[in-house]
This record gives C-alpha cells, structure tokens and sequence, in this order.
C-alpha cells in the first residue's frame, strides 16, 4: 500500500472518531496536495489533530497496540540492544524485552523495512507498538541524543564560531577577566557539555583531553581501551581547559603545577561523579576525567555474575565475624568494585562499616567513608589508627601501603573486626608474602588471613558479531598450550558490528584466582613458605590460577584465547 492510500485511511479512521471535522480535512487534503507534505505531518504540525489522537488513529488501521513514552525511562540494557544509529535512523525505541520477543515502539509504522531489519540486528522477534513522533524523539534525544558525528559538527561550528587563537606563548598575557568571559562563551559550555554526555552514552570509564602541538586531541577509555574521537579545535583549548578548571574548583590561574579536582554531571537520565586530575605538558595541560557512575555498581556480589566456586568463597569469607580479606590486582582490575560489592552485601542496620580510601570513588549510604589527606598528615595509618577507636565491625583500607598500616590492619583483624583491604601484588599467594616482606610476623598473618585473592578485567565478545573459529594449534603451541584441553570446544573469535562499535567486544568481567587459607596454608605461612610454594599448595587443595578461570571462559566462548591470554599470560 502506498503512503497516499494509508493517509487516506488514517483520514477516515480520524473522521470515524470525530477527532477532525469534514471542513479541516478537506483543507488539509488541498494543503498537503500543493506542497507535497504528508497528511499526518500536516496535521500534527497544524496542531489540527493532537499527538494521541493521531497514534490511536495509526494504531487502529494497522492493528499494533498504542503507547505513550511520556514517562517511560529506558534501562541500560535495552539502550545498548539496538545501535544508536539505527535508532537516530528509524526512530524505533526498545521499550521491552521478555525472552526472545523485543517490544519496540515506531513513530512511523508504516516502513515495513524497520521491523526486519531490527529483528536482523538483534536475533529477536520484534513485535512492535505504536508512539507518536514527538514522544519518540523526545526519548532519543534524551536518552540516546545524537551519534558522534554530530559531535565532530558541534567541534566544527564552534571552531568557525571562534576566531580569537591564542597561543601557548601568550598566555600569560591573558587576563584571569578574559580567561573568565571565554570560558562562559556558548561553544565552549556547548563543547564541554557534548564531550562528558557522549562520554557517557559511551558507558567510557575515562576521558582524555591532551594537548599536542597542532591539535587537541580528545580519546575516552571504553571496557579498558582507549579510542580516539574527533577533536575539539585546538584554538578553543585554553578555554576549554579553564571550563574543566572551573566546573571542578581548580585554581584557573595555575597552570605550572598538577592540580586535582571534581564534580557532579546530570544527563541521560543518572548522575555521576566525575573526578578530574591536570598535569601540565609542554603544549599545554592535559586533563583526564574518571567517570564514576554508581548505577554501574553491582548492588551484591550476587550480580557481579561470579563463577559458582568464586561466588561462595567470597560470601565463606564476608561472613567470618573477624579476620582480613585481601584483594590484589594492578590498577583498573576492578578491586574496588569486588569490595564495594562486598560491603554492599553487609551493609545493615546493626552494623558499623568504616571505610578509609583515597580518594573516596563511590560515596554509599549507610557507610563511614574517611577520605585520606596526605597534605595534612591524614595518611592511611593514622586513619585506620582513629577508626579502631570508632567502634567498627567492618573496616576497608583503600590500599596497604607501609608497614604501620598493614600492622594495625592485622591487629584490627585479630582484635574481632573484619578487615577488607588490597594490594599491588601479582597473584594471591603473594599478597600473604608481601605482608611479610612488611615485617608482619608469620604467626600474625596465619592467625588473621581468611582469603586472599588475585582479580584481572578481561573483556567480553560481543554475541552479536562473534563467530567460530578452528582450534589455532601454531598460537597454542607459541603459548605452552595443550590442544587436548580444548577437546569438544568451541572457540569464538571477535568480529566487530554496529551494536558493540565494530571492537568486536561488549563489556568486561572479572576473573578471579582465590586462595582460601585452611590449616594446610596457615602451617605453611607458620613454616615462612614462598609465595611459588604457597601456590603450589593452594592448586593442589583446588585452587584455580587466574589463566585456568581464563581459559574456562574461552572454553564457554564468552571470549577470544587472544584477550584472555593478553590479560593472564604473564601469570
């Protein structure tokens, strides 16, 4: 049926209800006629029919049901189960999804083209409902707002915008009144505005604005990588600079030493906290902001999607009345969500949880967070010093650092607290031998350690895109691998489509190497073991190496040998 036909019949059906009179439609048939505009169009934009009347009306000629987005919010889920192009493109919002069937309201129903190719897309079955044109775009401007490229357009209209370039051997010429006036300018707040909203739409974990001679280059950390986008105009760039300074309470007039800072950013519906830390380079300052959206924490270590074995060790070990967990990994492992996590689930009423970080990332209700100063001598040790005295069941050390901290954390574990701490080691055996080799006695540590543990991110293949592969028995073999251990496996390789941003991968998890300490381990640390004979110990008791949990996940094809190795090989 054609688009003149279908008018022809929505027409009716609004005359059927009294939702128009004859005289209007007549004149609106005659308009759309001279300038070839849809009736519906015509209609809504002449405010001669309102927006409900005419998606009851489209509803009833094409037998969908009818709904209305005005207070519908999409979860992170459906946002990310169609590409953000599609949606700009087809104007269809993913409004539910119940097994393999994804409700999806359509502002324009009648391009029969929409549902097949989202059910392509998506591997589901679409059933779709109609909504009126002005609440769909509502929603995507929203929720979705527009795809990168028209970030690189707001760059370039700013640019041509601004016509003052000031270098960076003029600076200090500029008055603080003019760095003041040209950071409040409209392209800059647009520009700034646009970066952190994209950043989020991203789910990006980091932003980088770093100034290089002749450009301004812009790059966000996605699922642990860096990606470059396009650029703000370098000739905005101390303004741009400032703005950041501004919005996070650094010192605009500084420009010689690194300075660190935060604030708070409202858009697509959430709130986060951004932390923002400034270093100078020879071209200028670089800033780089740390996203911390707190709706990305797990609520319980229940929805951090553990392993079975992972999952009851962690919840073994929180529920034991005193001792001390530790938690080891580099930077960016993920250690402080697994002990977020873990105080979210003994977070209640009667208990006392007293945290001491630096910098305190997440700020939980119901929690004592204590934020370390250096500056003013408010060091981990003095702290956790002043916390046994606060009467505490639970206690978490951002990081054990020294000697004096890991003494009063081993203390505070053997006096009847919980304690949850982490540490820069590269596997769990030895975090027990680090504390050692920080002059915590061995018969201290037998008596305190319930559990350490080794974590890494690894990256996940995207299911949308993934496809099989053969067994690479050259890559094995380069790698000490036994190909016997992959007997009846099918192993996925990433490829890269619209929906995970052609990475060929779509979010991160955790693999995690526990080390549970029972009386064959508290002996061995009595004995002042190695942490090679420590692990040698804890594989025989059952213990899974980080590389082994890796390799578990290529096996069930959640991702490639490649990433996993990548992240465990070295182990």
């Amino acid at each position: 049926m054609d688009r003149e036909s279908f008018s022809g019949k929505i027409a009716l059906i609004l005359l059927r209800r009294g939702m128009i009179s004859q005289p209007v439609l007549q004149e609106a048939l005659q308009a759309v006629k001279a300038d070839g505009k849809r009736l519906e169009e015509y209609l809504i934009e002449k405010q001669l029919v309102t927006d409900i009347h005419m998606t009851l009306a489209m509803a009833e000629y094409l037998g969908m049901a009818p709904i209305s987005l005005a207070h519908f919010v999409p979860d992170d889920p459906l946002i990310e189960m169609i590409p953000r192009e599609t949606i700009n493109r087809f104007m269809a919002i993913p409004v539910a999804k119940l097994g393999k069937v994804l409700t999806v309201a359509l502002s324009d129903p009648f391009n029969v083209g929409t549902v097949d190719e989202l059910q392509a897309l998506t591997g589901l079955k679409v059933m779709p409902v109609v909504s009126s044109e002005k609440e769909v775009k509502d929603i995507v401007q929203k929720f979705y707002g527009q795809a990168s490229p028209d970030l690189e357009d707001i760059f370039k209209n700013a640019a041509e915008d601004e016509e003052v370039e000031v270098g960076h051997e003029q600076h200090e010429e500029v008055s603080l009144d003019e760095m003041l006036e040209s950071t409040e300018s409209a392209p800059v707040v647009r520009i700034v505005n646009s970066v952190m909203v994209e950043a989020m739409r991203r789910k990006a974990s980091d932003i980088h604005i770093e100034p290089m001679e002749k450009v301004l280059r812009l790059r966000y950390r996605i699922d642990g990588d860096l990606y470059e986008v396009p650029s703000p105009p370098k000739n905005l760039q101390s303004a741009i600079i400032s703005r950041i300074k501004i919005m996070s309470g650094m010192d605009i007039a500084e420009r010689r030493i690194p300075q660190d800072g935060r604030f708070n950013v409202k858009a697509l519906g959430k709130e986060v906290d951004v932390r923002v830390s400034l270093l100078p380079l020879i071209h200028g300052e670089k800033i780089v902001m740390r996203i911390l959206d707190k709706s990305n924490l797990a609520p319980s270590l229940s929805a951090l999607g553990l392993d079975p074995k992972a999952y009851d060790s962690l919840i073994y070990a929180i529920s034991q009345p005193h001792g001390i967990i530790l938690v080891t990994g580099p930077t960016g492992s993920g250690k402080t969500t697994t002990l977020y996590s873990c105080l979210q689930d003994l977070n209640k009423p009667d208990v006392n949880i007293v945290t001491t970080e630096d910098p305190v990332e997440y700020q939980l209700a119901g929690i004592t967070q204590v934020q370390i100063n250096d500056d003013v001598g408010l060091t981990f040790a003095r702290a956790l010093r002043a916390i046994v005295r606060q009467d505490p069941d639970i206690v978490m050390v951002g990081e054990i650092r020294d000697q004096e901290t890991a003494a009063i954390a081993v203390k505070a574990a053997l006096t009847g607290q919980l304690v949850l701490s982490t540490l820069h080691t590269n596997d769990a055996a030895g975090a027990i031998t680090r504390l050692r080799d920080m002059g915590v006695e061995a018969f201290l540590l037998a008596s305190s350690v319930i559990m350490a543990q080794a974590q890494r991110l690894y990256k996940k293949l995207c299911t949308a895109c993934r496809r099989p592969r053969e067994l690479p028995l050259e890559f094995l073999r380069l790698n000490n691998l036994d190909p016997k251990d992959f007997q009846g496996a099918q192993l996925f390789e990433p490829v890269g489509c619209p929906k995970c941003g052609n990475a060929g991968f779509k979010g991160r998890s955790s693999l995690m190497e526990i080390l549970m300490v029972d009386e064959a381990i508290r002996l061995m640390i009595l004995k002042s073991a190695s942490t090679a004979e420590l692990a040698e110990k804890a594989k025989a008791n059952g213990m899974m190496t980080l590389k082994m949990v890796g390799l578990e996940k290529v096996k069930e094809g959640i991702s490639s040998l490649e990433e996993i190795l990548s992240v465990t090989g070295g182990e």
